[in-house]
């Protein structure tokens, strides 16, 4: 038997938890061509959101494309990426070839066919005398034009899927958007989903003055109700053969802070563990011995992070363990974890904010893995 549970890529439909309202509602509203920002905290399942989402429209017919904007250093290997893919939605490479050779006139593209193992092939697309900035706009305008181009000449619906699209603020400022936001408001057969895990910058960049402001319904996930997920763990164990004991559900939501990626991770690893030991059941009992499994072999990582960061920052972030993110500036927080004044505090809570080592969800500053969380309260004083 596979292990039911699935973390660190994309999750199939089966290993899905949740979500049903939300997908329903991203499947409509890319079927009717609307410009979609979905916004949400790392580790919320946005990425298998997308990709759920994609599957069932491609199942209806439409034209699919995924991208991952943070995957590309440059904003021409960005391009490069982006005519790729929509080039390869033909699946024969001489048409997906002639294809884009006609569409791009702002200049010559190299285009390639490389045959990799197994008989397999890639196809390749590189823009090497785009070298101005000039000339990279023009041929960004001819890009951002191909899904509209696409959706016309095969008389389909197109879905174009840029993740973590907050990466795009980093390639060419404004311009990439007032660009993208030109090509995409003149697409009525296309469908974009805008999706990123920065909101603060995603917040920003649909907020007045930008040019993506209404531009399209926004979307924010939410953490799935614990105790939904709590019954979904405990059923994926026992659809395994492995019985969960009552309760082991809520305790891996409660240690994994019900952030979807390290709920699974738990969840996978302590399967595992169980497995190995030829075991039937599992109970809390096993999930504390694979927790110390765990933190022991990320031990050398969280301690190199632990030393990186000033003694202020370890501070504020022990007492947010401690303080369960709340309450971090008051008087008796600061005196009780021995803290600094407000400003220092402040200025520790951007810092660790910034390094992705805790996230702010209203009042609260949470840590954003679970295992460091645990090990900070275990190996830090």
């Amino acid at each position: 038997m596979d292990n039911p549970f699935i973390y660190g890529e994309i999750v199939p439909g089966a290993a899905f938890a949740d979500r049903e309202v939300e997908l329903e509602r991203l499947v409509a509203d890319l079927t009717a061509a609307q410009k979609v920002f979905l916004i949400s905290p790392r580790r919320y399942g946005k990425s298998s959101l997308v990709r759920r989402a994609l599957n069932a429209l491609s199942r209806h017919g439409a034209l699919t494309v995924d991208l991952t904007v943070s995957s590309y250093s440059s904003y021409v290997s960005f391009l490069e990426g982006y005519a790729r893919a929509l080039a390869t939605v033909e699946t024969k490479w001489e048409r997906a070839r002639s294809w884009l050779a006609d569409a791009i006139t702002a200049t010559r593209p190299e285009l390639r066919y490389e045959v990799e193992d197994a008989g397999l092939g890639r196809f390749s697309v590189a823009f090497p005398a785009a070298r101005t900035g000039r000339e990279i706009n023009r041929l960004a305008n001819e890009i951002f034009a191909l899904p509209g181009r696409l959706a016309s000449e095969r008389k389909r619906t197109v879905v174009v899927a840029l993740d973590e699209f907050q990466a795009i603020d980093g390639f060419d400022g404004g311009s990439v958007e007032h660009a993208l936001r030109a090509a995409a408001q003149q697409q009525r057969k296309v469908g974009y989903v805008f999706a990123g895990s920065e909101p603060s910058l995603m917040n920003k960049m649909i907020g007045p003055r930008r040019p993506f402001y209404k531009a399209g319904p926004v979307m924010r996930l939410d953490k799935i109700p614990a105790p939904v997920f709590a019954e979904f763990i405990e059923a994926r164990f026992a659809a395994s053969g492995i019985r969960a004991e009552p309760g082991l559900g809520v305790a891996f939501v409660d240690l994994g802070g019900n952030l979807p990626y390290d709920v699974q991770r738990l969840a996978h690893e302590t399967w595992d563990d169980v497995r190995a030991a030829g075991g039937r059941r599992a109970g809390l009992e096993n999930l504390h011995l694979t927790l110390t499994r765990l933190l022991a072999e990320q031990d050398t990582m969280f301690e190199a992070i632990w030393q990186r960061l000033t003694l202020a920052q370890r501070a504020v972030l022990r007492a947010a363990v401690l303080q369960s993110g709340r309450e971090l500036l008051s008087a008796d927080v600061r005196a009780r974890h021995r803290l600094g004044g407000p400003s220092s505090i402040q200025a520790s809570l951007a810092a660790l904010v910034k390094q992705d080592l805790l996230q702010k969800e209203g009042p609260q500053y949470l840590v954003v893995d679970s295992l460091l969380r645990e090990w900070i309260a275990r190996k830090t004083y």
